[in-house]
């Protein structure tokens, strides 16, 4: 059931059911961050990995020491700077996190999200939430509730609308070894916006058998449909003539024909490109194409996050 009524997710929740939860990066399949069997109807429901971890969402920075302890000092600067907003901490866990929660480390994946009804909502819960992407495990980030109903219908018994993600790309993830930064996945703050809080940080975001963080697996975010990535798609069409293509584009149009284009951003804004990323690949998805070709960003900013996205979808 799409609502917006927020109260209906309250019960649900109270109850161990799982809602979708809007956020300002994409929507959440959310439950009770505490119980076990709320947690298990997650990985149940999205068929996800139980050795990939998930995300605690909070309603304040001064609700992390409830989960977390022995956080380094550039963790709460970033804190400081980006919370309510699209950063994820990996800390040092407590030991009343479910070990579910955290794929068995002793180590804790926390955002505050920047969204008006999720935090409305996480503050009338007396436990925080872990919520995943709502959207079964490897496909398409869903931004909308409908995106979110049309991968779960009625096994979703609240779909809490919050409208389109402002965002559209999931929280970037920063952990710590020591003191120092690490970057486990890119997402809506840039690398950029980061190293200008706290100076320069070591990226690894690749990992396929123990991630310390979500997004790290090299297959995810993927349509159905076939997808190529590359850096000039006027050739990689001809290239592909013959077959029903629809392309996804940066900001200028193909003059080729083909059967469906979405353009990300007119402007070549990359932050409206990112907004649009997941939306253009539910509707590109749709369109019962032979193949997705879609152009490669520049690699600066959140060009680096699309392109992220992208290269992850193009596995098999």
């Amino acid at each position: 059931m799409i609502t917006r009524d927020i109260q209906k997710a309250i019960e649900a929740l109270q109850n161990d059911e799982l809602i979708a939860l809007p956020t300002e990066t994409v929507y959440g399949l959310a439950g009770n961050a505490y119980n076990e069997t709320a947690i298990k109807k997650i990985f149940e429901l999205k068929k996800r990995p139980l050795y990939n971890p998930l995300i605690v969402h909070l309603h304040s920075k001064e609700q992390l020491k409830e989960v977390a302890k022995e956080i380094p000092e550039k963790a709460k600067i970033l804190a400081e700077k980006f919370w309510p907003g699209s950063l994820t901490l990996v800390l040092k866990k407590r030991a009343h996190i479910p070990d579910l929660v955290t794929a068995g480390k002793d180590t804790v994946a926390v955002r505050v999200p920047q969204h008006l009804v999720a935090l409305a909502l996480l503050e009338q819960l007396d436990f925080p939430l872990v919520a995943p992407s709502a959207n079964p495990f490897g496909s398409i980030s869903p931004t909308s509730a409908k995106h979110v109903w049309n991968y779960f219908q009625e096994n979703l018994p609240v779909i809490l609308d919050g409208g389109d993600c402002s965002n559209g790309v999931e929280s970037t993830i920063i952990g710590f070894q020591g003191d120092e930064a690490v970057l486990y996945r890119h997402g809506s703050v840039s690398v950029e916006e980061i190293e200008q809080v706290i100076g320069k940080i070591e990226i690894i975001t690749r990992n396929d058998t123990t991630p310390d963080a979500p997004g790290m697996l090299s297959k995810h975010y993927a349509p159905k449909t076939r997808i190529i990535l590359t850096e000039n798609i006027e050739n990689e069409i001809q290239e592909n003539s013959g077959k029903r293509i629809g392309a996804l584009i940066f900001k200028n149009q193909t003059k080729t024909a083909i059967a469906y284009q979405e353009v990300l951003s007119a402007e070549g804004d990359l932050k409206e490109a990112s907004k649009n990323l997941y939306a253009a690949l539910h509707r590109l998805d749709a369109m019962d194409l032979d193949i997705i070709i879609a152009e490669r960003l520049p690699d600066s900013g959140l060009g680096v996050t699309i392109n992220d996205r992208l290269n992850r979808a193009t596995k098999k």
